[in-house]
């Protein structure tokens, strides 16, 4: 089989799990990660055979900066709740001796951790923009040399849904793009479409 074939079937059969997984609770973020793992290896693919690297490393961008966002967003909410939590336990201790808690305290604690929460929705939506460009870049390039213009399609669909996601409106956008990015995937020619020779060279 060809290396477009090898991508057809797992870019279609990654991107369907990477769909599917998130609503089967049971089993987690385990078959997002093999789909992720199938899409990757369809990447990779198309880059061998294209001969365009940048097709591969602009997908690469696009997950080590989701990876980043993930864990900026995490990290964040886990120092705004575990500051809250810590403060419950010395508020609990004082009342158990006999010390008032100061009012002052827990508003100014409740505003530290609203202030959290928004700092970690606003860096993630930033870099959740930035991953979907490299994305959109590695699509552009898909759609270039294979001529399924539906992955341009996608990756515009992936970039307007992470832009337009603090409106919620994005995370319908984004559902679309990820059921076109299968019919994208499968829609995959065997072989790359042959050049047509401009009039000067004819």
């Amino acid at each position: 089989m060809s290396n477009l074939s090898n991508a057809k079937i797992y870019g279609g059969i990654g991107a369907l799990l990477m769909l599917v997984g998130g609503f089967i609770p049971a089993v987690g973020g385990i078959i997002p990660l093999i789909g992720l793992i199938l899409v990757f290896i369809a990447v990779k693919n198309i880059a061998d055979e294209t001969n365009d690297e940048s097709i591969f490393k602009n997908y690469l961008w696009y997950f080590v900066v989701s990876i980043i966002a993930m864990v900026v967003v995490f990290g964040i909410f886990i120092a705004s709740f575990g500051a809250a939590g810590g403060f419950s336990i010395l508020s609990m201790m004082q009342m158990q001796g006999g010390q008032t808690v100061n009012p002052e305290d827990i508003t100014g604690l409740v505003g530290n951790m609203m202030d959290g929460c928004l700092a970690a929705l606003v860096i993630g939506w930033i870099l959740m923009i930035v991953a979907t460009l490299f994305l959109r870049k590695s699509f552009n390039s898909i759609a270039e040399h294979t001529g399924v213009k539906l992955f341009a399609t996608t990756g515009l669909l992936f970039f307007v849904g992470a832009i337009t996601l603090i409106i919620l409106i994005g995370a319908f956008i984004l559902l679309i793009a990820l059921i076109l990015e299968i019919v994208a995937f499968f829609s995959l020619p065997e072989t790359l479409p042959k050049a047509i020779p401009s009039a000067a060279e004819s």
